[in-house]
């Protein structure tokens, strides 16, 4: 009997040599500022997890009544809109070797523990790209959570030719943005829409620009960059060591890259409205051990929620070089 495909065996390990060093070094990028700054809301309870959005009626400057007045008619009562998203699985998988597990390692103890951590790690990085990706939620038997961009739909600036904002949801998010003409990224198109987000109701002072790295380049030349540098914003502290400080119209805000976002695509962020749903959190399993090596499953079983997709806005459709 062979190991079995992909078993991660002695002679495949570059670290067994008594004189490496006992320092890794793993350049790749683990931060995270999507999934960091949104954090964990309450536990779904379903594949389909569901909220209710509502708004207040438009303010009117005719609202003057007559003194005694009765009043015998009444306005409609506006229901709250019910929507919903679905939970994915997503997984990383290791198999070690009994033999390389107990062989003495350079830069490691335990080989198990080591690729376990990584994995953990590039599972991290997949659900950040997830969630700034363009996609709809599906309920097939391969379930998928809609995206961050399934969702913005109402503080928008997008490029011309077939750009259009996603659907309104039905029972879930099943509508995806259309890509459209990419323009510059100017001061004007972001302004715009952090107009748009406060006339919305939007919480705009402490919200986030999360920008591609050519675009954070940009954007770092804008007259709104604050001149001496501070941190803005409610959850910045966490997301990210050092940001820039964009000071609006309508407050300020904390601007910050991701190197896990579509490059084209310019978010406003409050963090407030934005929270993933888990109905099985990180786990490491064991899996069923059926010959000399061990094998684990790192899983995560969760979905996305905006909570309130007007308080969120984006500038669309931008060049990346």
């Amino acid at each position: 009997m062979s190991a079995i495909t992909n078993t991660f065996i002695s002679s495949d390990s570059v670290g067994n040599r008594e004189d490496l060093s006992d320092v890794i070094s793993n350049i790749s990028p683990t931060d995270t500022p999507f999934i960091t700054g949104a954090g964990s809301g309450p536990a779904a309870q379903a594949t389909l997890f569901e909220w209710q959005i509502d708004v207040l009626a438009a303010a009117v400057s005719t609202n003057a009544q007559p003194e005694g007045d009765d009043h015998t008619t009444f306005a409609a009562v506006v229901p709250t809109d019910r929507v919903g998203n679905v939970v994915q699985i997503s997984s990383k998988d290791v198999i070690v070797s009994g033999t390389q597990e107990k062989i003495k390692k350079a830069g490691r103890k335990s080989e198990k523990a080591y690729q376990i951590a990584k994995k953990a790690k590039e599972l991290k990085r997949d659900i950040e790209t997830t969630c700034l990706a363009n996609r709809a939620a599906s309920t097939a038997d391969t379930r998928k959570t809609a995206t961050l961009l399934a969702h913005i739909q109402t503080n928008t600036n997008f490029g011309g030719g077939a750009g259009a904002d996603p659907a309104a949801p039905g029972t879930i998010y099943a509508g995806v943005r259309v890509d459209g003409t990419q323009r510059a990224l100017t001061e004007a198109l972001l302004k715009d829409v952090i107009s748009q987000m406060y006339t919305s109701g939007a919480e705009v002072d402490g919200a986030t620009i999360m920008l591609g790295a050519f675009n954070k380049q940009v954007a770092s030349g804008f007259d709104g960059i604050a001149t001496v540098q501070s941190q803005a914003g409610k959850k910045v502290a966490t997301i990210v060591a050092a940001a820039d400080v964009y000071v609006s119209d309508f407050g300020t805000l904390s601007m910050v890259p991701n190197r896990f976002q579509r490059s084209r695509d310019a978010l406003v962020l409050d963090f407030e409205q934005v929270a993933l749903r888990d109905l099985r959190p990180y786990e490491v399993i064991d899996l069923a051990k059926t010959g000399d090596a061990d094998k684990k499953l790192i899983q995560r079983e969760w979905g996305l929620q905006v909570t309130n997709e007007a308080g969120l806005g984006g500038v669309f459709d931008l060049t990346t070089s």
